[in-house]
């Protein structure tokens, strides 16, 4: 009798922590949440961060500068699938997150951290290896950006805000 409540027991621990696990990996399954807004960290269980200089990332853009207004694309580019991602441009001068994003790829979707659409973040849990976006810059004068993504391989392995060259703003004295 006394194995037979152990063996229960155990099966009982082993169901809870299961249902856990799913819990939590399908938690972020479907984008970043607004916790990682101000850091771009992955906020998984026991998550490895790797240095955003050994990566293989690169976020550009075909622009040297932007005015106010403008439109400029941005690409990321990878030599290996990766499940999550969250970008922003931010302010050279003060690291604010500015502009909105105004063209997603499929498997992408708009987040609100600092005003509506600042943020793109993935929409599901997908592969993906290379992906356009559109930043519009705001109408009034911000100065430089860059454009910061954080990328999670899988669940326990990410690289946090890899940084683009940065783009100046055209006009500028």
């Amino acid at each position: 009798m006394e194995d037979g409540r152990r063996a229960h027991a155990a099966f009982a621990g082993w169901a809870c922590t299961t249902l856990c696990l799913v819990s939590c990996a399908a938690a972020f399954s479907h984008g970043a949440s607004l916790s990682a807004c101000t850091d771009m960290m992955p906020r998984h269980l026991r998550v490895q961060l790797h240095s955003p200089n050994n990566n293989y990332i690169t976020v550009h853009t075909n622009m040297s500068f932007y005015f106010p207004g403008d439109k400029v694309p941005v690409t990321v580019r990878s030599t290996r699938d990766y499940m999550g991602f969250m970008l922003q441009a931010r302010k050279v001068s003060n690291n604010e997150i500015a502009g909105t994003f105004i063209f997603l790829p499929p498997g992408s979707k708009l987040l609100t951290c600092s005003e509506d659409g600042d943020t793109v973040t993935h929409s599901d849990k997908s592969l993906k290896r290379n992906l356009s976006f559109v930043w519009k810059a705001p109408d009034q004068p911000i100065g430089d950006i860059k454009f910061f993504i954080s990328i999670v391989q899988s669940y326990f392995v990410y690289w946090a805000k890899i940084e683009s060259a940065a783009v100046a703003q055209g006009g500028q004295n």
